[in-house]
């Protein structure tokens, strides 16, 4: 059985999409990933909507703090999840992919939920894809 995927999920503030995406893939892929998350410039807090939206879906974001990326520097990554809308600069060799999510820090709640719905979509298909990708592997030989 291959070790679980280390994923970081990226936003610009490390606020709203990405803690989401983060707090989304450790509710429902810890079997199959690490999830981390980080902003290029980040905010002072996760703004009550988001927090709101997510307690909806019965997970506690009241105690994350947004992060950089220039603190996981030493990090290493499988993927990196960008939802910033802006190239990342290269991280040790991680395959970067790129979500197109509205940043929900400029709508209402409304907003916030319909973007927090699309995020909680694609981290289950990422989860689903590595699961496929856990199970398609060749039996070890002994």
């Amino acid at each position: 059985m291959s070790e679980p995927k280390r994923i970081l999920f990226v936003c610009i503030g490390n606020a709203c999409r990405s803690q989401m995406a983060e707090a989304f893939a450790r509710a429902y892929g810890s079997d199959v990933l690490i999830a981390s998350s980080a902003g290029l410039f980040p905010a002072k807090a996760v703004p009550p909507d988001t927090l709101r939206a997510m307690k909806e879906k019965s997970l506690d974001l009241s105690g994350q703090v947004p992060k950089s990326v220039v603190d996981l520097d030493r990090a290493k990554f499988d993927f990196i999840l960008n939802m910033s809308g802006f190239p990342l600069p290269p991280l040790d060799g991680a395959v970067v992919r790129e979500w197109e999510v509205p940043d929900p820090i400029v709508m209402d709640y409304k907003g916030h939920c319909a973007v927090r719905n699309r995020i909680e979509k694609l981290v289950r298909n990422l989860i689903l894809e590595l699961r496929r990708e856990l199970h398609d592997e060749p039996p070890v030989q002994r």
